[in-house]
């Protein structure tokens, strides 16, 4: 009977109930968004590196080693020598490594140094591969294949030259040496994105007349002759590894930090990951109360209009209790209006969020390299529901209280 009444109710005041419960779904899948974005973000940012057991650099910290050699920020405080690497890459436990040798860039972009490897080992997304778009990988010594964001900000196509600038913010260019884009990746949504990929033979071709970061005066070695030289590096950036088995990783981890020749460090990316979002993942918490801050609004806009309504309801609960209706049943009645309010503008904010994550998710995935799973709310996701109903409800009771006060003979005093 009582909810019978509510939905009759609710339909008489259509259009303010109507605007309320928009307020309310908007609030709603405003809040529920910002979680399937911080949720996909974290995800993402998880699956910038996936399937490398360990990364080896200059010892350091784990934090700075990921930055420079997964997201391509910052500098290494030192190199790797070639030696060492040679030593670590005869262990046992390793089943592949792929060394990277960072430190020139192209108009803001950063040069990495590697090997075909590169390519067959990185993974990404929960073991997803590099993938070629256009053209082909690295055939020939001055081969150079870029990123999707590298193409696109560049205007860049299969054959178009590249020449690479000394350092990271230096303006002598190796221009004696050119490359040309022999590949394009597909986007990928991580940092690969936005580097120049050369052989690693090509980043000592290009500075065969390089001494102590300065070009020698005078020096110009024709290419005819670089090409015939030993390019093997005397060192590298730091080295991705795959372990034959992942009982074997604290082991040769441990060997790695322990290493005597020089010092080391070896991380795990996913711990060192972990120690990168809880610095950066300060903003989620932020964004989430804002965001549950547009709940309370609209939380509190219901309450306005249940306010508003009062006085032009007062002869309607009158004649209700004059029908013998008790306090209780009008408090109740009031209580339940607010609920289903409120029901109604979660499932209907729930409704735009995956119609909207439907029609969105595409364009954000290429444009950011976020992906925003369209799965069943999960329990995070419906215990906020359940909140917003229930917050509903014992915001709705101070008018409500305010109802069970009224008393019939004000409620049937005729004002003039």
């Amino acid at each position: 009977m009582i909810l019978r009444l509510a939905i009759g109710s609710l339909l008489a005041r259509a259009l303010t109930v109507g605007m309320t419960v928009l307020a309310i779904a908007l609030s709603v899948a405003l809040f529920l968004g910002v979680e399937k974005v911080r949720t996909g973000a974290r995800a993402s940012f998880a699956d910038t590196i996936s399937g490398t057991d360990l990364i080896v650099g200059a010892r350091s910290g784990s934090v700075q080693l990921l930055l420079y050699s997964v997201f391509r920020i910052g500098n290494a405080t030192n190199n790797v020598s070639w030696e060492s690497y040679q030593d670590i890459a005869q262990r046992d436990e390793i089943d592949w490594i792929v060394p990277i040798s960072l430190g020139d860039s192209h108009r803001q972009f950063r040069v990495m140094g590697t090997t075909q490897a590169f390519f067959e080992h990185y993974k990404y997304r929960g073991g997803r591969a590099l993938e070629v778009a256009e053209g082909q990988g690295l055939n020939d010594l001055y081969d150079a294949v870029i990123g999707a964001d590298v193409a696109a900000t560049l205007g860049y196509a299969v054959g178009d030259p590249i020449v690479v600038s000394h350092g990271l913010a230096s303006f002598t260019d190796h221009d004696d040496q050119p490359f040309r884009v022999a590949g394009i990746v597909a986007k990928t949504g991580t940092p690969v994105d936005r580097t120049v990929i050369v052989s690693l033979e090509a980043i000592t071709a290009i500075h065969v007349d390089w001494q102590s970061g300065a070009k020698q005066s005078g020096a110009t070695t024709p290419v005819e002759v670089i090409r015939g030289m030993d390019l093997t590096p005397d060192a590298i950036t730091a080295a991705l590894i795959g372990t034959k088995s992942r009982l074997q990783i604290f082991g040769l981890q441990r060997w790695i930090n322990e290493y005597r020749e020089e010092p080391l460090l070896a991380i795990l990316p996913g711990v060192a990951l972990q120690e990168l979002w809880q610095i950066v993942g300060v903003a989620e918490t932020a964004l989430i109360g804002v965001s549950a801050m547009v709940v309370v609004t609209a939380l509190l806009g219901l309450v306005a209009m249940i306010f508003s309504s009062l006085n032009e309801r007062r002869r309607e609960m009158a004649i209700w209790r004059a029908m013998g209706a008790r306090p209780a049943v009008i408090l109740g009645l009031l209580v339940l209006e607010a609920m289903l309010m409120a029901a109604a503008g979660a499932l209907l904010g729930v409704a735009l969020l995956y119609g909207g994550l439907a029609v969105l998710r595409p364009l954000i995935d290429a444009g950011f390299g976020i992906w925003l799973p369209i799965d069943w709310p999960s329990t995070r996701e419906a215990l906020v529901l359940a909140i917003v109903i229930g917050a509903a409800a014992l915001a709705s009771l101070l008018p409500a209280l305010r109802a069970y006060r009224l008393s019939l003979a004000d409620g049937m005093m005729v004002r003039i």
